[in-house]
């Protein structure tokens, strides 16, 4: 017996067309899933739909969807239901880094654009996506997995970074809060706070940054993207049914540091 087979289950995968997202929908479709990527650049879609049918596991699907846009969550929503009948598993990957601003520097556009993604993108993706499974589980076809993509920043302190730390810290609030509130329709709720990994956001970064956070690593080194493929798998599959509400810090160690 498999344990981490997938097969029969759709995931919803935002931000899945590069970096970690990508790297968690090739872990997902090896193990069965049917996988929706939902994501804003038509170029990267069809580059991640033909990576992942080039698999051979279970079959892709690719809409652009701009995560601030609740009309844009709808649609994609609806297409995925009607491509593969089903939600189980979501993914609220889609993110951006901030404005980088100073604290003195802040403006109140920038603020509300870094948590009209980070924060109010998963809150609405999660509120559609978990009208599907209530509807479901009242249906007597229960359960459903939240997986949100949360940073190390949200417990961590960063220099110019307070946008994105306090949209992650929110996310981790809403994972909580989500975890308590659906568990009676068997809905786990879990945040994987990523430490550092190459992706387009960090190659940006300032390289002196990558240089010193990699010497506060206890690992020392970037996290590994095919590691992230076993990863996704665990936390869509039966074997964490019994894990929610937590905020797993997945950094090398760097939050001990």
């Amino acid at each position: 017996m498999n344990l981490f087979d997938l097969s029969g289950r759709t995931a919803i995968i935002t931000g899945g067309n590069g970096g970690l997202g990508l790297a968690m929908a090739r872990g997902l479709a090896k193990a069965g899933a049917n996988v929706a990527i939902w994501a804003r650049n038509a170029d990267k879609n069809a580059a991640a739909y033909d990576e992942l049918c080039a698999l051979g596991g279970g079959n892709a699907l690719v809409t652009q969807c701009d995560i601030a846009r609740e009309s844009d969550i709808e649609d994609a929503m609806a297409m995925t239901l009607d491509v593969f009948g089903r939600v189980d598993i979501c993914f609220a990957n889609a993110g951006i880094s901030g404005a980088g601003t100073a604290i003195p520097d802040i403006t109140a556009d920038s603020w509300d654009h870094t948590m009209a993604i980070n924060t109010r993108g998963a809150a609405l993706l999660y509120k559609h996506v978990t009208r599907h499974m209530i509807a479901r589980a009242a249906a007597g076809d229960a359960g459903g997995k939240l997986i949100a993509t949360s940073s190390g920043q949200s417990i961590m302190g960063v220099n110019r970074s307070s946008d994105y730390a306090a949209s992650k810290a929110a996310l981790n609030g809403l994972t909580r809060a989500a975890a308590f509130e659906l568990a009676r329709h068997k809905i786990t709720a879990n945040a994987l706070l990523f430490g550092f990994y190459e992706t387009d956001i960090t190659a940006n970064a300032d390289p002196r940054f990558a240089e010193w956070i990699s010497r506060r690593i206890p690992l020392r080194r970037p996290g590994d993207h095919e590691g992230l493929e076993g990863l996704a798998v665990f936390f869509a599959s039966p074997a964490s049914d019994y894990i929610t509400g937590q905020c797993l810090p997945v950094d090398g160690g760097l939050s001990i540091s």
